[in-house]
């Protein structure tokens, strides 16, 4: 399993609802939903770190 960084980070209370609505939509934690926003993100812009074998 991967070490994970705090981070802080600040969203506006709107989109932070939203965040929240999908992750729950979507059965995942809050934390869960950004991580996956983020990845996702990274993947399609071609930024997704290779996996360490």
């Amino acid at each position: 399993m991967a070490n994970k960084k705090p981070f802080a980070l600040r969203l506006d209370e709107e989109m932070m609802k939203a965040v929240e609505k999908w992750a729950a939509d979507e059965f995942r934690s809050t934390n869960g939903q950004l991580e996956w926003i983020v990845r996702e993100a990274l993947k399609k812009s071609g930024r997704l770190p290779k996996k360490k074998e």
